[in-house]
């Protein structure tokens, strides 16, 4: 097994080589649902010149595309990407024999594997070498990612100690901070929890009840409250905690903003509940956190007094595309094994894998595979190789899409192995259960489908509130009007003018998917306007519309990512560069129709979809409190 100190070395060789504007922002922040905030970079790549990019995802709103985003970015160079193979070549060894069944079993990770991981760095993936850990870039933690993933219970261990828990100290500690507890949170030493979550908030960070009140003496802040569902929570030496700080406003009036602090266990009043029985991940310790009259000292402070809810927010948007990598991992496993089940099995003489439907099922999953993968790189490439890089959306949408897409191929694959999948023995099983967490956990997915939509509205706010002033005033602008009018035209006959000319950029083998990710991209605005027409600064109320817009927007950039991935692949002459042009076609084609679909119910509207039938029967629902027709067998006399 490689040492600690022989990962440090090798990664120091990696490492030096308007009103509708307004509106949606005010009532993101009042619904707490997210607020716009500087990404993070993972890592700065010494030597290299950045790029000069602008949003490519919130640009799509406005029906911009930077072509250059096409390019599929190539992040590490010869050297870099050996020196990256060599980091995770033992971390591939140790986890072949990883025993995740008797993990899943026992329902906690062996302190002899904990000792493992420790040995191998993998606690200090993110932190600066200067403070003794690997300082691995976007696009290094990501390969990483794939291999850890494969036990689930390891993987969301180490994700909350360094993507959540230790997370906040890099982003906004102050120099003493980080000098006094990385170095021994990179060695594992100590490990970090994220205190968030609490029985009456999750994704609304502002409705925590956990509270902070300065001591009389001026030197410490006393922590009171509990929090839920704490991943490490009962392992871990250090928590940034969020609460709610008291504090004097400019009038001399008492008032609680929410704040971060890092606590120590060893500081007093720090308890851990019992281990939760959960259904997946469930070697991963997790549990609630209660803090009695616990002394924080005023120099732990993360960040500033009132900067809390903003820190949260940097904390998960800065990591999640992570998870596209960490799914493609798993389903490439999981692939081979069905794969193989289906060239083994024979039914009615014939092997499995000749029938159609276990084809299309194999297909599909691949597919999704493809695309997962081809998103998370190139957000870490964007991550990676920008100045300035404002990625959250693009990271919720990797997270979005990629545990959507791992919970159904997971249970695809489960199908294909029939029987033999469904039992215990069988690691689909385990991995099924351990995959279901992904679409809750950093934000749950309906919470980030209306971050996606809300907040590329926002930054197209102005220009668009122009526009549909114009469209609502059609007297006042006779010129725009009949201009908008010819346009219109051609969008409701589902016949956009391709102007963009997107195949330019890309392999003339692509020439098709390349037309279809146009036609969408030129979809996207008019859906945008049809909507906000539609609605105006009431569009944040009707969520059933913008996760619409969200799921276009998803499709475009994962159509973006497996173009770009396949035309580098054709252009390098990369094994295997043919079929992937195939499966980057084959994504596009399905892609395009879902988006389609889309658009065309965004036209019909709320009523003449079933979008006003869904809430009418949601509310009689919670009217009676549960299922509320009368049983089939009833009678009336």
């Amino acid at each position: 097994m490689m040492s600690f100190s022989k990962l440090r070395h090798l990664s120091r060789r990696v490492i030096s080589s308007s009103g509708v504007s307004r509106q949606l922002s005010q009532k993101l922040t009042e619904d707490a649902v997210i607020v716009k905030t500087d990404t993070v970079t993972e890592a700065q790549i010494s030597g290299k010149p950045k790029l000069d990019r602008p949003p490519f995802v919130k640009g799509l709103f406005l029906g911009h595309f930077d072509t250059n985003v096409l390019t599929y970015p190539e992040v590490l160079d010869k050297e870099e990407l050996q020196c990256l193979n060599e980091l995770v070549a033992p971390v591939e060894r140790f986890f072949s024999e990883v025993d995740s069944k008797a993990i899943d079993q026992s329902g906690a990770i062996p302190d002899k594997i904990l000792e493992s991981l420790k040995s191998l760095g993998l606690f200090g993936q993110q932190i600066p070498v200067e403070f003794g850990g690997l300082g691995l870039n976007a696009t290094e933690y990501a390969r990483l990612g794939e291999v850890i993933a494969l036990d689930g219970s390891i993987a969301v261990t180490l994700a909350a100690h360094q993507a959540i828990g230790l997370k906040g100290i890099l982003i906004a500690g102050t120099e003493e901070q980080k000098k006094k507890y990385l170095p021994h949170l990179a060695t594992g030493e100590w490990i970090a929890a994220f205190c968030l979550t609490e029985p009456s908030s999750g994704s609304d960070a502002a409705s925590i009840q956990t509270r902070a009140k300065l001591s009389e003496d001026g030197k410490s802040w006393i922590l009171n409250g509990s929090k839920l569902w704490i991943s490490n929570g009962g392992l871990a030496n250090i928590f940034t905690v969020f609460a709610k700080a008291e504090v004097e406003n400019h009038k001399g009036e008492k008032e609680e903003v929410v704040s971060a602090f890092i606590v120590e266990r060893d500081f007093g009043g720090v308890t851990s509940g019992k281990p939760e029985d959960k259904l997946g991940i469930r070697g991963s310790n997790t549990c609630a956190v209660f803090f009695d009259n616990t002394p924080v000292p005023v120099e732990n402070v993360l960040g500033e007094i009132g900067g809390g809810f903003k820190l949260a927010v940097n904390i998960l948007n800065s990591g999640r595309f992570s998870m596209g990598s960490s799914s493609a991992g798993i389903l490439k496993k999981l692939i081979e094994s069905t794969a193989e089940h289906a060239i083994n099995r024979k039914q009615f003489g014939k092997q499995i894998k000749d029938f159609g439907l276990i084809q299309e099922k194999i297909a599909k999953v691949t597919c999704s595979t493809y695309a997962m993968e081809s998103m998370a790189y190139l957000t870490a490439g964007m991550l990676d190789t920008y100045k300035n890089p404002d990625c959250a959306i693009e990271a919720a949408i990797v997270k979005v899409f990629s545990s959507e897409a791992l919970w159904h191929s997971v249970s695809e694959c489960l199908q294909v192995l029939g029987g033999l999948g469904y039992m215990r023995d069988s690691a689909c099983e385990r991995i099924l259960r351990d995959s279901r967490i992904a679409m809750i956990f950093e934000g749950t997915n309906e919470i980030l489908r209306i971050f996606i939509s809300l907040m590329g509205l926002q930054h197209a706010g102005i220009q668009l509130s122009e526009t549909v002033r114009k469209i609502r005033n059609p007297a006042m602008n006779p010129g725009f009007i009949l201009s908008k009018l010819w346009e219109r035209r051609r969008q409701q006959m589902d016949d956009p003018k391709l102007i963009l000319g997107l195949e330019g950029y890309l392999h003339p083998s692509l020439q098709v998917p390349a037309q279809m990710l146009e036609y969408c991209v030129l979809r996207l605005p008019y859906a945008v306007e049809v909507v906000l027409s539609r609605h105006g600064q009431k569009i944040v109320d009707h969520q059933m519309e913008l996760r619409r817009i969200a799921d276009i927007v998803i499709d475009i950039f994962a159509m973006t990512a497996v173009l770009g991935r396949a035309s580098r692949s054709y252009c390098i002459g990369l094994q295997h560069a043919e079929s992937e042009v195939l499966i980057a076609g084959t994504f596009c084609k399905d892609a395009l129709l879902r988006v389609k679909s889309a658009v065309k119910e965004i036209e019909l509207g709320p009523v003449a979809t079933n979008d006003s039938n869904y809430s009418k029967v949601a509310e009689k629902i919670f009217e009676n409190k549960g299922y509320f027709p009368v049983h089939p067998l009833t009678r009336n006399f």
